[in-house]
């Protein structure tokens, strides 16, 4: 479903991309301030993440594991999707806890641990691929990055605490 969504609009996952890549730094600047709004959110982007990789799918699986390495493009809908699955969680554990090679390292497991998952488990309906776990890599790569230009933001400008401008 979600495939076919991304597929009839190709112009979709560049633009969340986009969005992600542009605003990260900036919301990830001020949940550095806030770490339990961060975490919050980071409880929440998992939900997608788990919904759209472990829940099972009526689908027959006729090939358990698939063993490739692709890199994603634009047109390539489905494996840029599964880059952006990765981003905010990664981005918002590594806000939190003011730690991203830390959360990078966690994207990379908890990817790898999914795909095991569904290598492990074909009555979910789901194959394990390594270009999924490659496409997620990248995106917990670019969430870390993300994480660390707002941390350092958040460190080079510090907020004000109760400065309010009157003119």
């Amino acid at each position: 479903m979600i495939s076919t969504l991304l597929v009839a609009h190709p112009w979709f996952s560049p633009a969340v991309l986009a969005v992600l890549v542009l605003g990260g730094p900036v919301v990830g600047r001020w949940l550095s301030w806030h770490p339990r709004t961060a975490w919050a959110l980071f409880a929440a982007s998992l939900l997608p993440l788990v919904l759209l990789t472990l829940v099972p799918t009526s689908r027959e699986i006729f090939e358990r594991c698939a063993v490739s390495w692709s890199l994603p493009t634009f047109g390539r809908v489905e494996l840029l999707a599964n880059v952006i699955l990765f981003v905010p969680p990664v981005l918002l554990a590594a806000v939190a806890s003011r730690r991203p090679v830390v959360a990078l390292v966690g994207g990379v497991v908890g990817s790898a641990a999914i795909e095991l998952v569904q290598a492990l488990l074909p009555g979910l309906g789901r194959s394990c691929d390594t270009n999924d776990w490659l496409s997620n890599s990248i995106g917990a790569l670019i969430g870390a990055a993300l994480a660390w230009t707002a941390i350092w933001a958040a460190r080079r400008w510090p907020r004000r605490v109760g400065s309010t401008s009157r003119r």
